[in-house]
């Protein structure tokens, strides 16, 4: 065999199999992810949908520290206090409607609407 032939087998070889990967059910099954962004003392967007099964990251982009908790009882979720550049994240999988808020600024507040 040729080394243009041998070239050319690895490179069908090398497509059809990032081709299998990409189409396997492990990476079709991964949940898409949506970003709250904190700053200037307010959660951004305030109300957010998502599907069940999707995360949500807060991103605290303030100067000071904040948190996010849940507004429920029990609550669910609940984060230490987040310095600037920290984040905090939380998977979605039941269908509903969570709101949550800063437990530092209590007038800071959010809504999370699965469906």
């Amino acid at each position: 065999m040729s080394l243009f032939s041998t070239l050319t087998v690895v490179r069908i070889a090398t497509l059809l199999i990032a081709t299998s990967i990409a189409a396997s059910p492990a990476f079709a099954d991964v949940a898409p992810t949506a970003t709250v962004v904190i700053d200037n003392f307010s959660f951004g967007p305030a109300q957010l949908s998502i599907a069940a099964g999707a995360t949500v990251t807060w991103e605290n982009r303030d100067d000071i520290p904040h948190t996010v908790v849940e507004d429920a009882s029990p609550r669910t979720f609940k984060s230490p206090p987040l310095d600037s550049g920290e984040k905090f994240s939380q998977v979605f999988v039941k269908p509903g409607t969570y709101r949550y808020f800063c437990s530092l600024h209590p007038h800071m507040t959010g809504t999370i609407v699965v469906k």
